[in-house]
């Protein structure tokens, strides 16, 4: 699928660069990362408004792995194109997470995306994100005497189409939607997901160095599981998303961003022996980042995470805190 998106963009700009003004735009970023849970690092670093807050982790029994040390690589490659419709931004950002002690936890993510802005005020953002062979974990895989565990694997194939209007000089209104997949290993394919999310995000430049946002999202997704003529389990949920922050200019070379999440997991199972019927999580999540800019090309940031996850059934608490060093270079 993404070699097939791939090919109709390198096609598309060969039909349009002999008539359009192109641009290109090159940059590369890498982070080190402290992270006291390798299980939940992953899900914590993807949460926010424009990742992916509903990427699901190893069940909160098992999580408290331990520590790591994690390099998040990461390159934006993108090439813009102006013709008499409007311009086209079309850009290609691979990343991966590469742990230092548990190498079996690294992983890879691809993200393709086309924005096309109609107007000055009025732009379509599409995206396919997809994040293959996902590891989550050890998990039970029947519940059978004795009990069966093995690895579980996920991965993910998720397409974003968002519309950004802007309302006036000082607001803009983004409205986005996402459909998606979770393909799980064969040992779990009975928990393979479709999913679908909408939801609103505002934000509002309060002057020329301070921008406020807010946003949410409802998410619905659906186990084929369910559908089992006597199903062991459905994953099936209602997921709530919220988030607001800041984005702030401190001096002339130094960047804050703040951000809060909330999120709320319903499980909707109705098996009365499945372990998530009745089940509910609450996340609560801040994240702090520092950017300072270098010189032109080069910028530095600091990052603090941290993440709490519970769910009702269980008397406990879940942590994860991340702390990151990096450097943005702009080819």
């Amino acid at each position: 699928m993404l070699l097939r998106i791939l090919f109709l963009i390198g096609v598309f700009w060969s039909a349009e660069l002999s008539q359009a003004l192109a641009e290109w735009s090159v940059s590369a970023n890498g982070t080190i990362f402290y992270t006291d849970d390798v299980a939940l690092f992953s899900a914590t670093r993807r949460s926010g408004l424009d990742g992916d807050p509903s990427q699901p982790v190893l069940d909160v029994t098992r999580t408290g792995l331990g520590s790591d040390m994690v390099f998040e690589p990461g390159f934006l490659v993108s090439k813009s194109i102006t013709t008499g419709l409007g311009r086209t931004v079309f850009s290609i950002k691979p990343q991966g997470f590469i742990f230092a002690v548990n190498p079996e936890w690294s992983q890879a993510s691809i993200a393709a995306e086309a924005l096309h802005s109609f107007t000055p005020n009025t732009a379509l953002r599409l995206r396919y994100f997809t994040a293959p062979d996902q590891l989550l974990g050890n998990s039970e895989v029947r519940r059978t005497e004795p009990e069966v565990f093995a690895n579980e694997r996920v991965t993910s194939h998720v397409g974003y189409i968002r519309l950004e209007q802007r309302l006036s000089d000082n607001w803009e209104l983004r409205v986005q939607g996402r459909v998606g997949k979770r393909l799980y290993n064969d040992a779990f394919a009975r928990r393979n997901t479709t999913f679908w999310t909408i939801g609103p995000h505002l934000f509002w430049r309060v002057k020329e160095h301070l921008r406020l946002f807010a946003g949410y999202h409802y998410e619905r997704g659906l186990a084929s599981g369910r559908h089992d003529f006597e199903p062991e389990e459905d994953n099936s949920y209602v997921h709530h998303f919220f988030a607001a922050g800041l984005d702030a200019e401190l001096l002339p070379h130094l960047e804050l961003e703040l951000d809060f999440h909330y999120e709320r997991n319903n499980w909707t199972s109705g098996i009365v022996d499945d372990e998530r019927n009745g089940q509910h999580e609450n996340i609560f999540q801040g994240t702090g980042r520092l950017l300072y800019q270098l010189t032109d090309q080069t910028a530095l940031t600091l990052t603090f995470q941290r993440a709490n996850r519970g769910v009702n059934a269980f008397q406990r608490v879940d942590h994860n805190t991340n702390v990151g060093v990096g450097v943005i270079y702009r080819f």
